[in-house]
């Protein structure tokens, strides 16, 4: 039997971006499909045996009516929940603290059900199947990177910029420096990059642009982790936690690229980019909604997915 792997989708988030619940939740495809649908229909494909859902607990029920039952016919899920009182033993929830802790808190809320490689995603972008593939290959060993004892391997999907921009206004993107041997050596997050003609510019505060290369690989929290990562996601959990102040403590956030640089920058890790030229898209401004579903129409007259996905 091959090594098994397990997909995580971050989707702890779509209560606060589609409303209170979670009904709202647009669907995309000719027969209700959702983002999701497409992105497990991917990763199943690529040979992820088993989704991980990572939820908030209060919308639960209305994500096993829209997605989850329907998902959990096809494919072993599990469902894990992130809380903001999940924290370290020792550690209190700081008064008036809303915000969520982030996207490392997210994946460490499955540290019951991992036994296994795993990716990691979110649940409202669309990333294509090239990238599922790659990641997939990767993380049972199809593309083995060395490393030393001391250094944790990991891999990232790799978009190109010009593939992720949104029409509609400015979006942040962890833009990446990679060697030529395809490993990452930083991630730089980079906030309100925008579309101009003939590329891409960071709008600035002053109202000035920044050119940055249309061509530069970009992350897009498509990580692959070995499952040994969780027990370093929790040590350094720690470390945030011990690290907040009474200034940051309520808006400070545990951030999956922030880690992945940390772990790079001080030696702890190699990260292998797995370059994808699939082009990204999701709903990051409301104006996105129709271009998203003409590209999934597209998709479907171009063969690329049935038009009844779960259809046998």
């Amino acid at each position: 039997m091959g090594t098994r792997t397990s997909l995580v989708i971050m989707a702890a988030g779509l209560g606060s971006r589609f409303g209170k619940g979670i009904k709202q939740l647009t669907s995309f495809g000719p027969h209700g499909e959702i983002i999701m649908d497409y992105s497990v229909f991917d990763a199943m494909e690529a040979g992820f045996d088993r989704i991980i859902f990572v939820l908030r607990k209060d919308l639960e029920k209305d994500f096993k009516e829209i997605i989850g039952d329907r998902i959990s016919r096809k494919v072993e899920v599990g469902y894990a929940f992130q809380e903001l009182t999940d924290l370290s033993e020792g550690f209190a929830l700081p008064e008036g603290r809303k915000k969520p802790w982030g996207t490392g808190q997210a994946v460490l809320a499955c540290r019951d059900l991992i036994r296994e490689p795993f990716a990691v995603i979110n649940a409202d972008d669309y990333y294509g199947k090239e990238a599922f593939v790659r990641i997939h290959d990767h993380l049972v060993g199809e593309k083995p990177a060395k490393g030393t004892d001391s250094e944790t391997l990991l891999c990232m999907a790799g978009f190109v910029l010009k593939n992720t921009l949104s029409e509609h206004g400015g979006v942040t993107r962890g833009i990446c420096s990679v060697d030529q041997d395809g490993r990452l050596n930083s991630i730089a997050e980079t906030k309100n990059i925008i579309k101009v003609p003939g590329g891409a510019a960071v709008l600035l505060p002053d109202g000035n642009r920044r050119s940055v290369d249309p061509e530069s690989l970009v992350s897009m929290n498509f990580w692959g982790f070995p499952e040994e990562m969780i027990g370093t996601l929790e040590e350094r959990f720690r470390q945030f936690l011990q690290g907040l102040t009474p200034k940051n403590c309520l808006t400070e956030e545990f951030l999956l690229p922030i880690i992945v640089n940390d772990m790079l920058q001080s030696g702890k890790a190699q990260v292998s980019v797995c370059p994808s030229s699939d082009r990204w898209f999701g709903v990051t401004y409301q104006e996105d909604i129709p271009l998203v579903k003409e590209s999934f129409r597209k998709l479907i007259a171009d063969g690329v997915y049935k038009e009844n996905l779960w259809e046998k």
